[in-house]
């Protein structure tokens, strides 16, 4: 019986080289992480940010918006809240340096791309300041990744990117305040300014034909989009942009036909699988023209991986309309946000709890920096001064802080 030494590894040759080829064989390097792409903390999958933190905080518990998915964004009434949404998510892109698709508008759309303010998460906002830094520092980043601490509807997890190997708490918080930070995951901007392009950024703008009588208006987008998907390298990350889809103002009429729609849907489903870590998929829909009770739109929910509604409180009402769990400080709520579905939200317990939002009404807030996606309870009822005494008691005891 042949024994051989434990202490003693076994070698690997070349032909050509032998035994002396094993020195030369070193281990292989990891790959380098994509600009404004970190992997989820449920099932690693990789994610990207809207470019709303709230927003991300919302997506079943991936803390951003998973690669090789779409989201359908529905809005009643004649407003264009859901417009907001789509230029943060195309502004983030652009920061991020990822490739920008836009269907159906001009360049003018482009340059109405809100400006870049800072960092969520850095201090730099003005609801922020420099405690939410501090308060940072107090955690190590692997916990803050894993808990409560950053995330669910009021922001977004881990703003900034872990490093590659495990830290003790003091390295982390000195790593932090170094000058040497990842790069950012999610970016603040504001809609009153307009966004400075870096040098060598480009926006792919595709145009619907005026008229398309015997072929589908959305060929010609299929086949753009295909063609540079196939032509890009595969650290390229890619985000498609659809404004007000099927608008008479940018779609020729037979858009809405279902075979041609359906047919585009279908396409884009399966490029969205077929690259299944370079492309995201935004769409907003207007439900005034198109309202969910119609079998089209049913249809066009079925085959996206996530979709929401948007449902602005009237005009009258909304001078009237307060929320809850707002404080007095806080801008009041312009409508109501309800998730029918979201991407990747699986067995594995994505959204965990009541931090999906499936569970509990939720509000939305447009103001000039920044939209916000919080719970929505109603106020008391007037005249019940005990429960208003309650509430603003509890509103105090919310802001007691806790170190550990």
């Amino acid at each position: 019986m042949a024994f051989r030494k434990r202490n003693v590894g076994i070698s690997r040759s070349i032909p050509g080289l032998g035994s002396a080829s094993s020195s030369l064989i070193a281990p292989s390097a990891s790959p380098a992480p994509l600009p404004g792409v970190r992997p989820s903390p449920i099932d690693g999958r990789p994610t990207t940010s809207t470019g709303t933190p709230s927003f991300d905080g919302i997506l079943a518990g991936h803390a951003g918006f998973a690669l090789g998915s779409s989201i359908l964004i529905e809005e009643s009434g004649t407003t264009d809240f859901a417009g907001a949404l789509l230029r943060y998510y195309a502004a983030e892109g652009v920061v991020q340096g990822h490739k920008v698709h836009v269907i159906g508008v001009g360049e003018q759309w482009g340059r109405e791309l809100p400006g870049l303010v800072g960092v969520s998460g850095s201090g730099t906002d003005d609801d922020g300041s420099g405690k939410e830094k501090k308060e940072r520092m107090k955690i190590a980043w692997r916990y803050e990744r894993l808990g409560e601490f950053g995330s669910g509807i009021s922001g977004s997890r881990g703003t900034t990117a872990p490093p590659d190997r495990a830290q003790p708490v003091a390295e982390a918080s000195t790593e932090l305040a170094s000058s040497s930070e990842p790069a950012a995951f999610c970016h603040i901007f504001d809609l009153a300014k307009r966004l400075a392009f870096p040098t060598g950024t480009f926006i792919n703008f595709i145009p619907l034909p005026l008229q398309s009588a015997d072929s589908s208006p959305f060929l010609p987008i299929l086949q753009d989009l295909s063609k540079r998907l196939s032509s890009s390298p595969p650290s390229t990350v890619h985000r498609l942009v659809i404004p007000t889809l099927l608008s008479p103002a940018l779609y020729p009429t037979t858009a809405s036909q279902p075979h041609y729609l359906l047919q585009f849907l279908h396409s884009l489903r399966s490029l969205l699988r077929q690259y299944p870590t370079q492309l995201t998929a935004l769409i907003t829909l207007p439900l005034e023209l198109y309202p969910r009770s119609l079998g089209l739109v049913r249809w066009m929910e079925m085959l996206s991986d996530g979709v929401l509604e948007l449902t602005p409180f009237p005009h009258p009402m909304d001078a009237l309309v307060t929320s809850g769990a707002a404080t007095a400080h806080e801008e009041r709520p312009q409508g109501m946000l309800k998730i029918h579905r979201l991407p990747v939200f699986h067995e594995k317990g994505g959204g965990g709890g009541g931090s999906s939002g499936l569970s509990e009404d939720l509000a939305f807030t447009v103001s000039r920096r920044k939209f916000v996606i919080k719970p929505f309870s109603l106020p008391p009822v007037e005249g019940d001064t005990e429960a208003q005494q309650g509430l603003g008691e509890g509103v105090k005891q919310t802001k007691v802080d806790i170190d550990f």
